[in-house]
């Protein structure tokens, strides 16, 4: 995986996309397999509001190719519920799910937190004793408090990725703060909505040159993710 770029979008299936992304023939149980075709990873959100099954990860297993990558946003009960606290035994439950049954195609674990977690040495304490580093967590914040070099650097420490977001009211700084790369691109300034120009987007991909990167598009609320996934791609 070394000194690749990985990318993707953080839903696919979306019924604008026909006859822009999708063939307007491709009926939409088979747009995920058409999505596989053209990119190498895909963001699963969906374990961020319910706890993933075993059947579910095996069904996505099963239905992508060799060498395709999921990453997986953990659940939102962990990160914006008990914000850390006391999560042990969940975190544990979650890494054992994700491993057993995506296997070599489990790339990154998300954690993302809300607005209202804010820095406090407390907290980021907490995240460097939470996170099992025999995988590769990525930490993302809504809150520009995070932003500062002792956080990249503790975080460092215990092989965690700070996520590089473009979000209203955060910082847009590509941070790269250990092993590998992790950029989310919410649609700024609106989110889900906004799209990004080939220069925003070569901008950025001149910063992850040489580097192990993941890139994830998730302005999919309109047409903009898909195009910009492709752009991104060709770029």
């Amino acid at each position: 995986m070394e000194n690749q770029l990985i990318i993707g979008c953080s839903s696919f299936y979306n019924r604008l996309w026909k006859g822009i992304f999708y063939p307007e023939e491709l009926p939409s149980k088979d747009w995920f397999s058409y999505y596989c075709k053209q990119f190498n990873s895909y963001e699963f959100n969906g374990s961020f509001y319910k706890f993933p099954t075993a059947r579910v990860l095996g069904n996505w297993y099963e239905k992508t190719p060799d060498n395709f990558i999921f990453s997986i946003k953990a659940p939102k009960e962990i990160t914006h519920v008990r914000k850390m606290v006391m999560c042990e035994d969940i975190i544990a439950s979650f890494y054992e799910i994700l491993q057993n049954n995506l296997k070599e195609k489990l790339g990154p674990i998300l954690f993302q937190f809300p607005p209202s977690f804010t820095y406090n040495p407390e907290r980021l304490q907490l995240i460097l004793t939470s996170l099992n580093t025999d995988f590769k967590n990525v930490v993302e914040f809504r809150h520009e408090s995070w932003w500062k070099e002792e956080v990249y650097a503790a975080l460092a420490k215990m092989k965690i990725t700070f996520c590089s977001v473009s979000h209203p009211n955060v910082p847009n700084t590509i941070i790269s703060n250990g092993a590998f790369i992790y950029v989310r691109f919410h649609g700024n300034p609106k989110p889900f909505y906004s799209s990004y120009s080939s220069k925003e987007l070569q901008e950025i991909k001149i910063q992850l040159q040489g580097k192990e990167a993941y890139v994830y598009f998730n302005n999919t609320a309109s047409i903009s993710g898909i195009l910009n996934a492709l752009d991104f791609k060709v770029l």
